[in-house]
Protein backbone atom coordinates (compact mmCIF):
# COMPACT_ATOMS: atom_id res chain seq x y z
CA UNK A 1 0.00 0.00 0.00
CA UNK A 2 0.96 3.80 -0.48
CA UNK A 3 -0.18 7.14 0.86
CA UNK A 4 -3.87 6.31 0.99
CA UNK A 5 -6.64 8.58 0.13
CA UNK A 6 -10.34 7.91 1.28
CA UNK A 7 -13.26 6.61 -0.90
CA UNK A 8 -16.71 6.92 0.59
CA UNK A 9 -19.57 5.23 -0.64
CA UNK A 10 -22.80 5.83 -0.66
CA UNK A 11 -25.49 3.93 0.32
CA UNK A 12 -28.52 2.84 -1.43
CA UNK A 13 -31.52 0.84 -1.13
CA UNK A 14 -31.52 -3.41 -1.49
CA UNK A 15 -34.97 -3.68 -1.55
CA UNK A 16 -37.79 -1.86 -2.28
CA UNK A 17 -39.78 0.26 0.20
CA UNK A 18 -43.29 1.35 0.09
CA UNK A 19 -44.72 5.18 0.94
CA UNK A 20 -45.39 4.38 4.63
CA UNK A 21 -42.17 2.96 5.65
CA UNK A 22 -39.47 4.62 8.41
CA UNK A 23 -36.23 5.75 7.50
CA UNK A 24 -33.41 6.09 9.34
CA UNK A 25 -30.45 8.62 9.14
CA UNK A 26 -27.09 6.77 10.03
CA UNK A 27 -24.00 8.55 11.66
CA UNK A 28 -20.37 6.39 11.59
CA UNK A 29 -17.81 8.32 13.00
CA UNK A 30 -14.41 5.85 12.49
CA UNK A 31 -11.38 6.64 14.94
CA UNK A 32 -7.64 6.43 13.10
CA UNK A 33 -5.56 6.26 16.47
CA UNK A 34 -2.19 7.49 16.96
CA UNK A 35 0.62 4.61 16.27
CA UNK A 36 4.00 4.94 17.65
CA UNK A 37 5.68 3.35 15.18
CA UNK A 38 8.67 3.58 12.85
CA UNK A 39 7.11 3.66 9.63
CA UNK A 40 3.20 4.98 9.57
CA UNK A 41 1.06 4.18 6.76
CA UNK A 42 -2.31 5.16 6.70
CA UNK A 43 -4.82 2.28 6.49
CA UNK A 44 -7.09 1.45 4.19
CA UNK A 45 -10.53 0.95 5.87
CA UNK A 46 -13.67 -0.34 4.61
CA UNK A 47 -17.21 -0.28 6.35
CA UNK A 48 -20.22 -2.24 5.82
CA UNK A 49 -23.65 -3.82 6.89
CA UNK A 50 -24.59 -7.66 6.89
CA UNK A 51 -27.46 -9.26 8.03
CA UNK A 52 -27.59 -12.21 10.64
CA UNK A 53 -26.36 -14.75 8.51
CA UNK A 54 -23.29 -12.53 7.71
CA UNK A 55 -24.48 -11.77 4.18
CA UNK A 56 -23.08 -8.57 3.30
CA UNK A 57 -26.37 -5.91 2.77
CA UNK A 58 -24.75 -2.61 1.91
CA UNK A 59 -20.92 -1.03 1.91
CA UNK A 60 -20.96 2.25 3.80
CA UNK A 61 -17.36 3.30 3.53
CA UNK A 62 -14.22 2.17 1.80
CA UNK A 63 -11.15 4.25 2.14
CA UNK A 64 -8.48 3.47 -0.48
CA UNK A 65 -5.82 5.48 -2.51
CA UNK A 66 -7.35 5.97 -5.79
CA UNK A 67 -5.00 8.44 -6.98
CA UNK A 68 -2.25 5.87 -8.19
CA UNK A 69 -1.53 5.42 -11.88
CA UNK A 70 -3.62 2.74 -13.50
CA UNK A 71 -6.13 2.35 -10.56
CA UNK A 72 -2.64 0.44 -8.46
CA UNK A 73 -3.84 1.71 -5.41
CA UNK A 74 -7.04 -1.29 -5.74
CA UNK A 75 -4.64 -3.56 -6.04
CA UNK A 76 -4.02 -3.60 -1.99
CA UNK A 77 -7.83 -3.35 -1.60
CA UNK A 78 -7.39 -7.15 -1.06
CA UNK A 79 -6.02 -6.29 1.61
CA UNK A 80 -9.31 -5.81 3.48
CA UNK A 81 -9.49 -9.30 3.73
CA UNK A 82 -13.38 -9.78 4.69
CA UNK A 83 -14.72 -6.70 3.02
CA UNK A 84 -12.97 -8.28 -0.33
CA UNK A 85 -14.65 -11.67 0.25
CA UNK A 86 -17.99 -10.13 1.28
CA UNK A 87 -17.98 -7.47 -1.38
CA UNK A 88 -14.88 -5.65 -2.73
CA UNK A 89 -14.03 -9.00 -5.47
CA UNK A 90 -17.69 -8.06 -7.17
CA UNK A 91 -17.39 -4.19 -6.93
CA UNK A 92 -17.08 -2.18 -9.82
CA UNK A 93 -14.39 0.27 -8.93
CA UNK A 94 -13.89 2.90 -7.88
CA UNK A 95 -17.51 3.08 -6.79
CA UNK A 96 -19.79 5.92 -7.15
CA UNK A 97 -19.07 8.52 -4.33
CA UNK A 98 -17.21 11.04 -2.78
CA UNK A 99 -13.46 11.58 -2.84
CA UNK A 100 -11.35 12.91 -0.91
CA UNK A 101 -7.90 13.10 0.46
CA UNK A 102 -6.62 10.33 2.96
CA UNK A 103 -7.44 10.96 6.45
CA UNK A 104 -4.73 11.46 9.38
CA UNK A 105 -5.12 10.03 12.97
CA UNK A 106 -8.08 11.33 14.28
CA UNK A 107 -11.81 10.87 14.09
CA UNK A 108 -13.73 10.83 11.09
CA UNK A 109 -17.22 11.01 10.74
CA UNK A 110 -19.73 9.38 7.74
CA UNK A 111 -23.39 10.70 7.49
CA UNK A 112 -25.56 8.76 5.65
CA UNK A 113 -28.97 10.42 5.09
CA UNK A 114 -32.17 8.69 5.21
CA UNK A 115 -32.36 9.52 1.39
CA UNK A 116 -29.92 7.30 1.09
CA UNK A 117 -30.00 4.77 3.63
CA UNK A 118 -33.43 2.88 3.82
CA UNK A 119 -32.98 0.35 6.60
CA UNK A 120 -36.63 -0.35 6.16
CA UNK A 121 -36.74 -1.94 3.27
CA UNK A 122 -34.88 -4.53 5.05
CA UNK A 123 -36.87 -6.94 7.44
CA UNK A 124 -36.73 -6.26 10.99
CA UNK A 125 -33.78 -7.96 12.04
CA UNK A 126 -30.23 -8.65 13.46
CA UNK A 127 -27.35 -6.85 11.80
CA UNK A 128 -24.04 -5.79 12.15
CA UNK A 129 -22.14 -3.23 11.13
CA UNK A 130 -18.32 -4.52 10.25
CA UNK A 131 -15.42 -2.50 10.04
CA UNK A 132 -11.54 -3.48 8.92
CA UNK A 133 -8.48 -1.83 8.66
CA UNK A 134 -5.40 -2.80 6.81
CA UNK A 135 -2.10 -0.69 7.09
CA UNK A 136 1.25 -0.78 4.86
CA UNK A 137 4.17 -2.24 7.01
CA UNK A 138 1.07 -2.69 9.87
CA UNK A 139 -1.74 -4.94 10.73
CA UNK A 140 -5.24 -5.74 10.30
CA UNK A 141 -7.95 -5.39 12.61
CA UNK A 142 -11.69 -6.28 12.22
CA UNK A 143 -14.15 -5.15 14.32
CA UNK A 144 -18.03 -6.49 14.35
CA UNK A 145 -20.90 -4.17 16.27
CA UNK A 146 -23.94 -6.31 16.72
CA UNK A 147 -27.55 -4.35 16.33
CA UNK A 148 -31.21 -5.14 16.22
CA UNK A 149 -32.62 -2.80 13.46
CA UNK A 150 -36.93 -2.96 14.09
CA UNK A 151 -37.52 0.74 12.04
CA UNK A 152 -38.79 1.92 15.33
CA UNK A 153 -35.76 2.61 18.10
CA UNK A 154 -33.39 4.48 18.12
CA UNK A 155 -29.31 2.71 17.75
CA UNK A 156 -26.46 4.12 19.28
CA UNK A 157 -23.24 1.16 19.86
CA UNK A 158 -20.09 1.59 19.57
CA UNK A 159 -16.89 -0.29 20.39
CA UNK A 160 -12.70 0.17 20.78
CA UNK A 161 -10.18 -1.74 18.49
CA UNK A 162 -7.07 -2.51 20.25
CA UNK A 163 -4.39 -1.44 17.12
CA UNK A 164 -5.67 -0.55 13.51
CA UNK A 165 -8.37 1.09 14.99
CA UNK A 166 -9.62 3.10 17.87
CA UNK A 167 -13.66 3.77 18.51
CA UNK A 168 -16.06 3.26 16.30
CA UNK A 169 -19.37 4.39 16.78
CA UNK A 170 -22.63 3.88 15.05
CA UNK A 171 -25.89 5.82 15.39
CA UNK A 172 -29.23 5.08 13.30
CA UNK A 173 -31.84 7.32 14.27
CA UNK A 174 -35.11 6.24 12.88
CA UNK A 175 -37.73 8.78 11.53
CA UNK A 176 -40.70 8.44 9.60
CA UNK A 177 -41.25 9.30 5.77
Amino acid sequence: MHRSLHFIIPVVAVAQITSTSEAADLSLTIEVPKLDVGQYHRPYVASWIENSDGEHVTDLAVWYDIEMKNDQGATWLKDLRQWWRKSGRSAKLPIDGVTGPTRPVGHHKVEIPNSKLKLAANPANEYSLVVEAAREVGGRELLRIPFTWDGKQRVEKSISGKSELGTIKLVIQSTKE
